[in-house]
């Protein structure tokens, strides 16, 4: 079995292409078991905003391919121009780089570790991580604190919801008059409305699936002495215009606020403009809001700019964490090499302790007709010798030229005869 890593990014494919191929987190773990039903030894599955990636363990990446393309239901040639196969050391030089933020959007930024960490807790949930992946992850989170502990490759980083507030400011200027919602109550929406709530605006709502989730978090921004509610997804609609900031990201693979809805909002507002970030992959907003007048929205994908600044200052510290990055993917390989010579090994051990037995078994029975120990011993310890010795002396012996030649390099090197 080889060491595969298959899947898409914010640097290979587009949001339109990313939606498509994103899992929803709820079932990881169904998912997980019918792709090692489809080849694969051992899997996890990476599904981000940025990025879906398949870890796996596999003689046959194409099985997984195409199991990536049955499950979503897509033509796989439609999407082959966007996926990437990287195997071996590529794949464990790519894992230690994603985790270390080396190949986010936000270089440097730190949510992506602990969404690599959730997804591995899953794939280890499910049963389905061998002692392969299990080893590459251990060594992927080590790498990644080494990183984080002796680079500055997370200084001065701009955040999605950071870049979501300057984006904000930009159109509105002081946001403290504005009333923010936010749809879902996840880390993300969460990590959002911690940015939004230090610059005090007039309200923010919480709109989740659940009231009692959606309350939680109210309850945590209030201490910011910010006005909050909760309310159901359900009763968006009947509050949609109330709203100047909607910033989203659920796991809901059909998109929440569509078109109708915004123009209804707009009409009511008297065209007071509405500015939208849509940080869900699928997304929650459709793609034709963009194209109304008075609404501005922004995808992941249009964050890119604003949080590449300060990258010049992180570009420096990057060069420092690629290097920590290619050592340690030299050290896991040479685990991974010798983990392979493990079945000759065994076979060895097992071929040799056969012919120990057979020898012990004879000098046994040769004690047991009266022999005397000192000659039983002698021919026991002749036995294994010779037979020890018969495999590599008769390939010597039956070798020539430079055949020959290598096999003596090989004998001496394995027998540590000097000469």
């Amino acid at each position: 079995m080889q060491l595969y890593v298959i899947g898409v990014n914010h640097t290979t494919a587009p949001i339109q292409i990313r939606e498509h191929i994103a899992f929803n987190s709820d079932l990881l773990g169904v998912a997980l078991h019918e792709l090692t039903a489809n080849g694969a030894s051992e899997a996890a599955i990476l599904s981000t905003c940025n990025r879906t990636e398949l870890y796996c363990s596999t003689d046959d990446p194409q099985k997984a391919l195409n199991w990536l393309s049955q499950y979503h239901k897509l033509d796989k040639d439609a999407i082959a121009p966007y996926i990437y196969t990287l195997p071996n050391d590529e794949a464990v030089k790519h894992a230690f780089r994603v985790a270390s933020g080396l190949d986010s959007m936000v270089l440097g930024e730190p949510q992506i570790l602990g969404q690599f960490k959730q997804s591995v807790k899953i794939a280890q949930d499910a049963g389905t991580l061998g002692t392969l992946l299990h080893k590459l992850f251990q060594r992927t989170f080590e790498v990644a604190k080494e990183v984080r502990t002796n680079t500055d490759i997370g200084a001065n980083s701009i955040s999605m919801a950071a870049a979501a507030v300057k984006l904000a400011q930009r159109i509105f200027g002081d946001i403290n008059q504005q009333k923010v919602l936010f749809i879902g109550a996840g880390e993300m929406i969460e990590l959002c409305a911690d940015h939004f709530a230090a610059q005090k605006p007039k309200s923010i709502t919480i709109a989740n699936r659940t009231i009692e989730r959606g309350s939680n978090l109210a309850e945590k921004i209030a201490l910011q002495n910010v006005k909050t509610q909760a309310i159901l997804l359900n009763d968006l609609p009947a509050h949609f215009a109330d709203f100047d900031i909607v910033v989203t990201s659920t796991a809901s693979q059909l998109p929440i606020i569509g078109l109708g809805m915004v123009e209804t909002a707009i009409k009511t507002r008297r065209h007071r403009p509405i500015f939208m970030v849509d940080l869900a992959v699928p997304r929650d907003i459709e793609s034709e809001v963009a194209d109304l007048d008075d609404v501005f929205l922004y995808t992941v994908d249009d964050l890119a700019q604003v949080v590449s600044d300060g990258i010049e200052n992180r570009q420096t510290a990057a060069v420092e964490a690629e290097l920590i990055v290619e050592n340690r993917v030299e050290n896991f390989m040479q685990w991974f090499k010798k983990r392979d010579a493990v079945p000759t090994i065994k076979a060895l051990r097992d071929q040799f302790e056969a012919t120990r037995k057979t020898e012990l078994e004879k000098a046994l029975k040769q004690l047991q007709k009266g022999e005397s120990p000192e000659k039983v011993l002698e021919a026991f310890s002749s036995g294994l010798t010779n037979k020890f010795l018969h495999a590599p002396s008769h390939a010597l012996n039956q070798s020539h030229g430079e055949e020959h030649a290598k096999l003596e390099d090989v004998l001496k090197q394995l027998y540590q005869i000097k000469s």
